[in-house]
């Protein structure tokens, strides 16, 4: 599964871990420090090379294969 997002560039992680984490890309432009249309970009590119159509099926696909499970705050 893990396999999957190996095509994948380091600033593109980067954005999914914002994306799954439910960051706008207003909010994740800006902790990134880069621009608004470049992390649209970005994800376009992370959607593709994944075959996901929406933010859920990525959440989904991100949970079953371990990614960022550490970063994810957990409320009691």
């Amino acid at each position: 599964m893990r396999a999957r997002f190996a095509p994948l560039t380091k600033r593109e992680l980067e954005v999914l871990a914002d994306v799954v984490l439910g960051g706008l890309n207003k909010q994740i432009a800006a902790d990134l420090s880069i621009h608004e249309r470049t992390v649209k970009l970005h994800r376009t590119a992370i959607t593709t090379k994944l075959h996901v159509q929406s933010v859920p099926e990525l959440t989904r696909l991100t949970d079953e294969a371990g990614i960022f499970a550490a970063s994810k705050t957990t409320f009691p």
